[in-house]
């Protein structure tokens, strides 16, 4: 049935919520526990899957993401499977950008019709989750569904935050809201402790189930509906609009996602693999997550203390003190840091000493985190330049805030991408 089956992934909008990780790039390029981009999640399940054409569609800050597909995900010349990449463009039939996720794929929708498939999943560029898609589509075949939208059970005090949906007794979905806000129709969506069990799923104080952000069409629905130009969104308006007028089904999922949309939530999901036993794991042999081999060195770790961190490959990280965080791809971390609770992303590529004297020469520190600095709270992006004896603690108690070099958002500090922090700072 895989063989039958293409994937969409959408490379996301403008990504504000995600600001200042996204100003330089997409959403989906932003990276994720030290060496992964968020990408190489859906791609990676789809792999699994049996899924091997895909297809990316992208338009804002496009480069890296583009960089990242295009040297990563190689397939040999006995393979039919590729992930291709759909940025948007406008032509003489339109000259818009793309709208929503629904007119992104409507836009494209003539090289969907000319690929052979029975069936199309749609996914997000911007979560955190492990799946087999396969279930998903079996399900979808045997219910013969034309639509199928994976569901996530969810308390009662998360129903605000998600697309809730209600289905009947076989699964079958009669109602959709767009993060409800008033108590009455919330209780009127709450789902029977029955319908969980009959999906093997015990409730464990779940009353409601969210969509995903996944899902499946038959090709020739899928082209179907996006004939209609009101369709600008999966969730907002597609699945809204065709409940009752096609048969669409829920697919009950019960393990680990995360909408890593915001910067808040990407902080809590980054520093939760921290744990001794994450709940999401990048350790699982048998399903790894793919990303780009940069045949970087080891870590060269000198007289630290380490609790709690990952470190990733080719950093050196001298006399400091690191707890509850993630180091990045080549960071530079020099003597007497102490890094907590903190997301330190590293660099493109190593400055070389001349490099360093040049940069050095205009009043700039070098790449890396300079020595005798405290980062608490953070979040580097990649490339920056914290000088010496910075202190990056967010003392001031800012919720949001922006200057030219970093962010605040929810009081956690945001050094930009090639942003510079002189000696002495206090942020």
């Amino acid at each position: 049935m895989t063989r039958d089956t293409i994937a969409i992934i959408m490379g996301g909008g403008q990504g504000t919520r995600l600001y200042p990780l996204t100003k330089h790039r997409a959403k989906p390029a932003v990276p994720i526990a030290g060496k992964f981009r968020l990408i190489d999640i859906p791609i990676s399940n789809c792999l699994h899957s049996d899924v091997d054409r895909i297809f990316v569609l992208t338009q804002f800050n496009s480069t890296s993401l583009n960089r990242h597909i295009v040297q990563t995900y190689r397939f040999d010349a006995f393979s039919k499977g590729y992930v291709q990449i759909l940025a948007a463009e406008q032509t003489i039939e339109n000259m818009d950008w793309y709208q929503g996720t629904a007119d992104a794929v409507r836009q494209n929708i003539r090289r969907f019709r000319e690929t052979p498939c029975e069936y199309i999943i749609v996914l997000a560029g911007d979560h955190l989750y492990r799946m087999n898609y396969r279930n998903m589509l079996r399900e979808h075949i045997e219910k013969d569904a034309e639509i199928t939208v994976a569901v996530l059970p969810v308390e009662l005090d998360q129903v605000r935050e998600f697309g809730i949906l209600k289905t009947d007794s076989d699964g079958r979905i009669t109602a959709f809201l767009e993060k409800p806000q008033e108590e009455n129709v919330i209780r009127s969506m709450k789902i029977d402790e029955s319908a969980f069990q009959q999906h093997g799923i015990q409730c464990a104080g779940r009353s409601h189930v969210a969509s995903m952000g996944i899902y499946i069409f038959n090709k020739d629905v899928l082209i179907d509906c996006l004939e209609d130009d009101r369709f600008i969104d999966f969730g907002k308006h597609v699945i809204p609009g065709l409940i009752g007028l096609r048969r669409i089904y829920s697919h009950f999922f019960d393990g680990y996602w995360r909408d890593v949309g915001t910067i808040k939530s990407f902080y809590q999901a980054n520093l939760e693999l921290t744990h001794l036993i994450p709940e999401f794991d990048f350790y699982n042999e048998l399903a790894p997550v793919y990303t780009r081999p940069r045949f970087l060195p080891g870590s060269k770790i000198n007289s630290c203390f380490i609790e709690s961190s990952i470190i990733s490959d080719g950093t050196i990280i001298t006399g400091s003190e690191i707890r509850n965080s993630i180091i990045g791809v080549r960071s530079i971390v020099c003597s007497n840091t102490k890094i907590a609770n903190s997301i330190i992303m590293g660099a493109d590529y190593y400055e070389s000493i001349e490099e360093q004297l040049a940069e050095g020469a205009k009043g700039l520190p070098p790449i890396g985190i300079g020595g005798s600095t405290v980062i608490q709270n953070a979040i580097i992006d990649q490339n920056a330049r914290i000088g010496r004896n910075v202190k990056i603690l967010d003392q001031a108690g800012k919720r949001d805030y922006d200057s030219d070099s970093f962010s605040i958002r929810d009081g956690i500090a945001i050094v930009h991408r090639n942003g510079v922090i002189p000696d002495n700072t206090v942020i």
